[in-house]
């Protein structure tokens, strides 16, 4: 998506440890239209899938990506949480995942009430680099007998396994842009397949 590619050379910035910072217009600070266009590309890509009924994403920076999907798609997002919260209660699936920007595992935790076999999920978050919360996510959706439609992942770092990793599983993975490599003064984008 060339969009996304131009914003994050633009306003993106590479820091040590082959963390990219776009915190300016993705995840902390939200460029609205551009977070809409994400989203209307995403039901673009996953349209032919009819059956989805959910979106779910991980507490915090996929939840504006996936409301933008969702409002594409007219269906609700569900979001897991991080760490044990009261107001979720007890009966919850979980899962441990490792976060590669932060360097540290947590639980994520949905309430059984808001996800169930019924359900046809599409999993949207702002990143994929080693894949670990998007395989925390597969295991409650497995756990809640849900089916996965797929995965849509706004900037994927072409360059760690997560992506090859759930690929090779089967499961439908779709990026909006895949970095190649980073430097400190250069990002290269994987063209178009």
């Amino acid at each position: 998506m060339k969009l996304l590619e131009e914003k994050i050379l633009s306003c993106g910035k590479v820091l040590p440890g082959n963390v990219l910072k776009v915190d300016g217009f993705l995840n902390h600070r939200i460029n609205v239209e551009l977070i809409d266009a994400l989203g209307e590309e995403f039901y673009r890509l996953f349209s032919s899938y009819t059956d989805i009924n959910k979106i779910l994403t991980v507490e915090s920076s996929g939840i504006a990506i996936a409301c933008a999907a969702a409002r594409h798609f007219k269906v609700p997002v569900v979001f897991a949480k991080k760490g044990n919260n009261a107001n979720v209660g007890r009966d919850v699936y979980s899962a441990e995942v490792f976060s590669f920007t932060k360097g540290t595992s947590c639980t994520i935790n949905i309430s059984k009430k808001y996800l169930g076999p019924e359900d046809c999920v599409l999993i949207i978050d702002d990143f994929l680099a080693n894949g670990e919360a998007c395989k925390g996510m597969i295991k409650m959706i497995e756990e809640a007998g849900a089916k996965l439609a797929g995965i849509g992942i706004a900037i994927e770092k072409g360059f760690q396994p997560g992506g090859k990793e759930l690929r090779a599983m089967g499961i439908p993975v779709k990026s909006l842009v895949i970095v190649d490599s980073m430097t400190d003064d250069s990002i290269s984008f994987r063209d178009d397949d």
